[in-house]
């Protein structure tokens, strides 16, 4: 049976999505992703949470080699909608003090807590 991680989210939508099986996804942000949910109050989906060095590194991804998604402390939440991403990110602002690193994409907005990079930033891709 599948491990479900708050009232919305199950493990494996935090999965490296290449089909590893690396899902050691930071529970704390787990927590602050259902808040948003929650507070949101429709569903969030996730395109990407933890990526093991291979996929990290795939054409398809083409992430950073420090990136926080390595470290199961970063997400990407799907959001093709400018009003849906306003929301978010309003929600993302307010919502948790622990988010304080966003960045902005057309297809998604990235979350993450890594401690060992710059805090109170939001970036565009």
């Amino acid at each position: 049976m599948e491990k479900q991680l708050t009232e919305n989210f199950r493990l494996s939508e935090f999965a490296c999505k290449c089909g590893c099986g690396a899902d050691h996804i930071d529970l704390r942000l787990v927590a602050m992703v259902q808040t948003i949910r929650t507070l949101y109050g429709k569903p969030i989906y996730i395109t990407s949470g933890v990526r093991c060095e291979t996929h990290n590194a795939s054409p398809e991804v083409d992430g950073l080699e420090n990136s926080a998604h390595l470290t199961g402390k970063a997400v990407d939440i799907g959001c093709t909608s400018s009003t849906v991403r306003h929301r978010l990110v309003q929600l993302l602002m307010y919502g948790s003090d622990e988010i304080n690193r966003i960045g902005l994409a057309k297809t998604f907005i990235h979350i993450d807590i890594d401690e060992t990079k710059p805090p109170n930033v939001i970036w565009t891709y």
